[in-house]
């Protein structure tokens, strides 16, 4: 039985990572490995926010930057405006989707996708 699944998303900068995933997007660092603990990178992180995990990797061969992720949330317009009073860029503000689904992306300094979700209503 599949239980969860744990996007991996690739970076040039866990320094820089960090700073933007847990100081600005409000993800909470579990733990951050370093083959040696002297240099940043490359190094892997491990990331939650609430219910949800992120794993953040500049360790080459760990996925290609420019990755998208998923992120189910309940009021993508209160996120909206927690992320805009930090002061980040919005690639793409609260759109009222096609299919549905009410969603916002962000983009990290390495070009990945953070696909913030609001389910349509059932």
């Amino acid at each position: 039985m599949i239980k969860l699944a744990i996007p991996l998303l690739h970076v040039s900068s866990s320094v820089a990572a960090e700073e933007f995933y847990c100081n600005r997007l409000g993800f909470r660092l579990h733990f951050a490995y370093r083959v040696d603990e002297k240099r940043a990178d490359p190094c892997f992180l491990g990331l939650s926010r609430d219910a949800v995990w992120l794993h953040v990797s500049s360790f080459p061969g760990d996925g290609v930057a420019g990755g998208v992720a998923g992120l189910i949330v309940d009021d993508v317009d209160a996120l909206h405006a927690e992320l805009v009073a930090k002061q980040v860029a919005i690639a793409l503000p609260p759109t009222d989707q096609t299919w549905g689904n009410r969603e916002m992306y962000v983009k990290d300094a390495d070009g990945n996708s953070l696909r913030f979700i609001q389910a349509a209503a059932e």
